[in-house]
């Protein structure tokens, strides 16, 4: 039987040079993760996600990758690794890790071979071109930041391939023995306790990138063949893909139950945002019916904030027009032409019930949560520091100096701290938010609690019901005979709706919310509800 252990899952991102430094050298590490693993499963959480943590200059936050089987010496070796990784499995916590394989870092030893040798095994491992190619300014990752896709190398006296800045060539993924060696760098992780991986960029990984070839032909064969793998190596490990696609291209990563496990609800998050922005529920909907059915084992991951921009492209320019008037009204704000460079908290000006109401639909809307570190005590975020860098500041944990982040001197201090403003550590960090009962750390717990005692919303198949405001949606997953219910008024004002519950539903018991609430008599269909308010039920058949 296959243990479909990711679909009841809450994942948790975290970044191990800015969560805990464990030797006091002012980067955080292997050693001070380790040491806060309790926190984590007191929380609820059942699966880590680490960001990138492999050797790298560093020049794009670990995504430009200098050896994929080791670890970055600043956060620790592979044995403070594996003791990590102990340490999770004691506790009930899976690992999965980012995978990196779409390009390398220039300074790589297969790119510095391939530039220096054009008779180098690995030559053909990366992509090149004699001459420029006619499309190199068209395909930019990073617009404003980014100006081409094709840079000329001296040594190697060719254009090389860069899907994103020109210091991360990209592989040749098309290359029979660069797709064994992905699975030689799955094998090896997974040998050391990895339950799964996280892919990086996956559109760009499985495309074609031959010089001049606008269709960018996707081979999505390659994703069978390395799940195929996983089953061979581990039954339990998964993948988790990052696929900003438009719906109908869906199911090409998904396969038939045999690439992908869980793929990025890019689609819904963008809605969401757009329903928040308009104070209508119906975006949201609208995103959701749009999306097809997955098959049995698939599972969307939703999130409501990544290591990235809040990617609003998908948008409509309008629709964009009203977000960013929303949650990002100045310019230093946006990013790309398109996004967000901001924390959720400040993006919602603090305010506790938005805060609520979108945690509120990350746990209950049918899918896997995926909660970045930080966003369980509301972080802020440092519009001071460069692009994404904004929302990847050090892990909060108290007052102290540093935020208890770090031990060493403030001047010895490698990942930046919020020590100004509203966000500052002395205010928002986890000791303080322990010891105040109304807290939203406490909130956070609260919540994951009562999701994992609701498998419905992970296994279940999830329908929405019939309202009649605009600005409620309610929406119903059930499982095994077994119904929970979500009801969220995304507007301000406070409003009574008359909800369609399933057929045959009974008595509706609150499960949570926020406040306490009497069960709904079998046949009432009228909830009164506050501005930005949800609640969570749970349906009794109807007395026979």
């Amino acid at each position: 039987m296959i243990d479909l252990w990711y679909k009841n899952a809450v994942l948790y991102c975290v970044d191990v040079g800015s969560f805990a430094d464990g030797n006091g050298d002012g980067i955080g590490d292997f050693r001070g993760l380790s040491e806060r693993l309790p926190y984590l499963a007191g929380i609820g959480i059942t699966c880590v996600w680490l960001l990138p943590f492999y050797p790298s200059p560093r020049k794009d936050d670990g995504y430009d990758i200098d050896d994929y089987y080791g670890v970055d010496p600043r956060y620790g070796s592979l044995g403070d690794f594996v003791d990590f990784m102990n340490q999770a499995s004691e506790l009930g916590i899976r690992v999965i890790v980012d995978l990196v394989v779409n390009h390398t870092s220039s300074t790589h030893p297969w790119f510095q071979a391939a530039r220096k040798d054009a008779s180098s095994p690995y030559r053909d491992w990366y992509v090149w071109s004699k001459r420029k190619p006619k499309d190199a300014e068209s395909g930019v990752v990073f617009p404003g930041v980014q100006r081409t896709t094709w840079t000329y190398d001296r040594l190697a006296r060719a254009y090389y391939f860069h899907r994103f800045y020109d210091f991360q060539p990209d592989l040749n993924t098309g290359h029979p023995e660069v797709r064994q060696e992905i699975e030689r760098i799955m094998g090896f992780w997974l040998q050391l306790g990895v339950t799964g991986f996280r892919i990086d960029a996956v559109p760009f990984l499985i495309m074609d990138k031959a010089p001049n070839d606008p269709a960018g032909y996707e081979q999505y064969g390659y994703l069978s063949d390395w799940r195929r793998f996983l089953a061979w190596r581990e039954g339990h490990a998964i993948m988790l893909g990052e696929a900003d696609v438009a719906p109908r291209d869906t199911l090409n990563f998904i396969g038939e139950d045999d690439r992908l496990n869980l793929l990025f609800n890019f689609w819904a998050n963008q809605h969401l945002f757009l329903a928040m922005a308009t104070e209508d529920a119906r975006p949201l909907v609208k995103a959701f019916s749009d999306l097809p059915k997955l098959p049995p084992t698939a599972q969307w991951a939703n999130f409501l904030r990544n290591n990235d921009e809040l990617d609003l492209g998908r948008l409509s320019d309008e629709e964009r027009a009203r977000c960013m008037q929303a949650f990002a009204p100045e310019p230093d704000m946006q990013l790309y032409g398109r996004g967000i460079r901001r924390r959720l908290a400040p993006m919602l000006q603090g305010d506790r019930r938005r805060l609520e109401l979108l945690n509120s639909l990350l746990f209950t809307l049918g899918g896997t949560p995926v909660i970045r570190y930080g966003e369980e005590i509301a972080m802020g975020d440092d519009m001071r520091l460069s692009e994404r860098n904004a929302i990847r500041t050090a892990m909060q944990w108290s007052g102290e100096p540093n935020g208890g982040f770090s031990e060493c001197a403030p001047k010895r201090l490698q990942v930046p701290t919020i020590s100004a403003g509203e966000y500052r550590y002395e205010r928002v960090n986890v000791a303080n938010q322990r010891l105040d009962f109304n807290s939203f750390l406490n909130w956070t717990e609260h919540a994951i609690r009562t999701r994992k005692e609701c498998p419905e919303f992970g296994w279940g198949e999830m329908q929405f019901l019939e309202t009649d405001k605009s600005s409620v949606m309610a929406h119903a997953c059930t499982w095994r005979d077994r119904t929970v219910v979500a009801v969220h008024n995304f507007s301000r004002a406070s409003t009574t709706v008359r909800v369609k519950w399933p057929k045959d539903a009974g008595r509706l018991l609150h499960i949570f919310g926020r406040s306490v609430h009497e069960a709904l008599p079998e046949g009432s269909h009228v909830i009164d509800m506050d501005g930005y308010d949800y609640r969570w039920l749970r349906i009794s058949p109807k007395a026979q």
